[in-house]
């Protein structure tokens, strides 16, 4: 019984895959023809494909699929019916072997001559890669592609190595390929952890890619999170911050540099955003004061932030240079990330990016200065209130602070806070259903 079961199952599994020829009397021309359909059919899924074809409806014999008799129109139908149909079987037998799997939809495809997507690993980062770069200048980086060349190379030397060959197939990917690779990057690469998780993430971008568009039927790497190291602070000590403002530079990049990052301290503007930022984006409030008005590169979205002093003086310091209308004259990404980590080393900081200037704004500037974090998630253009929270990392002073206010109030005669000693509070709590407004307890006085 279990036996005959099992077969059941693989019965059940076992692919289909039929061939269907008919026309649509519903549809008869002017000349009294019918178009020849064809409806190719694989594990459930159909798709339809038309011809060039006409077929004499009396000629047609719906259960055989064919056309009758020995007339010039019957002979030249069953003779595309036997061509089409092997041409159907060849692309079915060529995309399972190349895939491992076939559908409806890539036989049809095939037929039309719509090209096949890449099926090799290589092929698709480097189409990847090419689509990138058109769109650098548009809405991409030219140092973020960079970024994805080096990945491809690193991708490309591994499988050199590892299998003596240019490229694999993607349905050759595995959990050991995976892990074979994350080795190479930390031995053969010297990669630093943070490092090792950018290239996988690269890596498993195109597996995706791969599975999103039809050409793997399962992302082998959906459920597999690169291990990312322990975050020891996002943002700068205010100590650090005070030191790295006041440390003498001798050279005039680092200067530049310096001054770059202390500006997105003060503003909250990351690297692509600094370079965008132009006269058009200065609004003038009827106050007098003065307000950067833009939306995110990353995502598009709008955000509103004041200039304060520090940063309108430093508009100011270049302001003499401008030869347009962009306000600063900003380094790529990767020489940015070399000056920052010599400032660094000058002043004695620890490492320091733009990625840290962020999150010194939000929370330095403005978390810890008391501003609602719904003000400070519309100032830093997040789309959600949760992604603010990841700069609510208050400081330890700022939590000393607020703690020493909150003994204060709780310990003043005239605001007396009472808990659970509260007798009527401790029955509303056993019984809500029975709570009553007689409770006379005084909530926390917020002012």
């Amino acid at each position: 019984m279990e036996a005959r079961n099992n077969e059941n199952k693989k019965e059940k599994r076992r692919s289909t895959f039929a061939i269907l020829f008919y026309i649509n009397r519903t549809k008869i021309r002017k000349d009294g023809m019918c178009q020849l359909l064809c409806n190719i059919s694989i594990d459930a899924e159909s798709q339809q494909v038309g011809t060039k074809v006409s077929v004499n409806p009396t000629l047609w014999d719906s259960t055989q699929g064919r056309a009758t008799g020995r007339s010039q129109n019957a002979l030249q139908v069953n003779k595309s019916i036997d061509q089409l149909t092997e041409r159907i079987k060849k692309h079915h037998k060529e995309i399972k072997e190349s895939l491992g799997f076939v559908t409806a939809e890539l036989v049809k495809n095939a037929l039309k001559g719509v090209a096949q997507k890449p099926l090799t690993l290589m092929k698709l980062f480097e189409e990847h890669n090419d689509e990138f770069k058109k769109r650098v200048g548009v809405d991409r980086k030219k140092e973020a592609h960079d970024l994805y060349v080096v990945s491809y190379n690193h991708l490309l030397a591994f499988i050199r190595k590892k299998y003596d060959a240019d490229d694999v197939t993607l349905r050759s990917l595995d959990l050991r390929f995976y892990e074979d690779y994350d080795l190479f990057l930390r031995t053969d690469r010297s990669l630093q952890q943070k490092t090792v998780h950018q290239h996988l993430y690269y890596f498993k971008k195109i597996t995706k890619r791969a599975f999103n568009q039809g050409t793997l039927r399962r992302d082998p790497y959906m459920k597999l999170f690169p291990e990312l190291p322990p975050l020891k602070s996002r943002h700068l000590k205010l100590e650090d911050l005070e030191k790295l403002m006041q440390c003498q530079l001798d050279k005039a990049n680092l200067r530049r540099a310096r001054d770059l990052f202390v500006f997105s301290t003060f503003t909250g503007l990351c690297h692509a955003d600094l370079t965008k930022l132009s006269d058009e984006h200065i609004e003038q409030a009827s106050d007098g004061s003065l307000w950067i008005h833009m939306k995110r590169q990353k995502t598009r979205t709008e955000f509103n932030v004041r200039l304060l002093e520090i940063p309108l003086k430093i508009m100011e310091k270049y302001c003499p240079e401008k030869k347009d209308k962009h306000i600063f004259h900003v380094y790529g990404r990767t020489y940015m990330g070399k000056l920052l980590k010599e400032i660094a080393k000058i002043c004695g900081t620890g490492h320091i990016s733009f990625h840290k200037a962020r999150h010194n704004f939000g929370t330095h500037i403005t978390l810890s200065q008391g501003v609602p974090i719904e003000t400070v998630s519309r100032m830093m253009g997040h789309k959600n209130i949760t992604t603010t929270q990841i700069y609510a990392k208050v400081t330890d002073k700022k939590v000393d602070e607020d703690m020493k206010r909150l003994r204060l109030r709780t310990a003043s005669k005239s605001n007396k806070v009472t808990l659970y000693e509260d007798e009527s509070l401790r029955a509303a709590i056993r019984y809500p259903k029975s709570r009553k407004a007689k409770t006379n307890v005084q909530p926390l006085n917020n002012q």
